[in-house]
């Protein structure tokens, strides 16, 4: 279980960006946390991948501490970051180095067949599309079979059709070996179509205003009145002044 304990987080201009943050994070479990620009939903996803320190509080991994970069969490940004100098099979494998190459090279060439691109692990990071190359991101991150996967905004920047096809694969590749997940979005509709629970923060300083429940059976379609009604609950939660931020950006 991951475990976060009245979470604080200061700079050293003395913004607080996060305050008394409190969340328990079931094995397997997949969490979308929403809200506008500025309630510390970035900052929380640095704290818990261990790239930066709590000012206050703690956060557990099965009872350890995480102080620093995990070998269980692993994390995808927004933009996918390969690098550009590897093959796509090089920068699947590149965390995984430290197997056996036969080992290795297995799991590569199957998270290439999940991801849709067998027989294109010799093709550069240059000669993908955007949503090619966040699928590449994902099975880097998914090939280390981490306890935990941090999700910053995955799919912000494609458009809607490659955007709602990359939800579908997600769901997908986390059936297999399902971690738990931790999603960071600005997309209310993709926080209710994929995850288990939704934690809606509110800032100044950011904290977490409300934990909804979305007990919706898979596979889901926004319109449908629980969808709807639960879509207007994290509305409410937001209110007035935060809500342009906190929904599809096609919907703006």
């Amino acid at each position: 279980m991951l475990r976060l304990e009245t979470l604080g987080k200061t700079f050293s201009t003395g913004m607080q960006a996060l305050a008394h943050v409190t969340l328990s994070v079931r094995p397997a479990e997949i969490l979308a946390v929403v809200g506008g620009s500025g309630c510390g939903k970035s900052t929380l996803l640095r704290l818990i991948a261990g790239l930066d320190q709590p000012s206050t509080g703690r956060i557990d991994l099965d009872g350890e501490a995480i102080t620093a970069p995990h070998p269980a969490i692993g994390i995808v940004f927004q933009e996918p970051r390969l690098l550009a100098w590897l093959t796509v099979a090089q920068n699947i494998g590149f965390g995984i180095a430290h197997l056996p190459r036969a080992e290795r090279e297995a799991r590569v060439a199957s998270a290439l067949e999940r991801i849709g691109l067998a027989g294109h692990g010799d093709r550069w990071p240059r000669q993908l599309s955007g949503g090619q190359a966040q699928r590449v991101a994902l099975a880097r991150a998914l090939v280390a079979r981490p306890r935990v996967l941090l999700l910053d905004e995955p799919f912000s920047a494609l458009d809607a059709f490659t955007r709602a096809d990359l939800q579908d694969h997600l769901l997908s590749l986390w059936a297999e070996a399902r971690p738990t997940l931790v999603l960071v979005t600005h997309d209310i509709d993709e926080a209710l179509l994929l995850a288990d629970r939704v934690v809606v923060m509110q800032s100044h300083p950011g904290r977490v205003a409300a934990l909804l429940s979305v007990e919706l059976d898979r596979p889901r379609a926004p319109g449908t009145n629980d969808f709807e009604a639960l879509k207007r609950q994290i509305l409410n939660v937001l209110g007035p002044g935060r809500r342009h931020a906190a929904v599809p950006a096609a919907a703006e």
